[in-house]
């Protein structure tokens, strides 16, 4: 099973959009600093998250997430 998830960072409030096969893992990579992308921005929180029984899907969705499209939907779900 592979997950899609949104996270946000508690230090400087933004997103972050990305996909794993063992989300739980790769939740406490992040929160731990062992990735490059976000260990200058943890901690972090989880957002939002969905379950694809294949890595294409996920990886599709993640893309989605990551586009124009995807981040007013993303703004405008969390608007509050």
């Amino acid at each position: 099973m592979y997950s899609t998830y949104i996270l946000q960072s508690l230090k400087d409030l933004r997103t972050y959009v990305g996909y794993s096969n063992d989300f739980e893992r790769r939740f406490q990579e992040h929160n731990q600093g062992r990735v490059k992308s976000t260990k200058h921005r943890k901690p972090f929180r989880l957002l939002f998250k969905e379950d694809f029984e294949t890595e294409i899907e996920a990886k599709r969705r993640e893309l989605y997430w990551k586009s124009g499209a995807g981040r007013r939907k993303l703004k405008e779900h969390f608007k509050k």
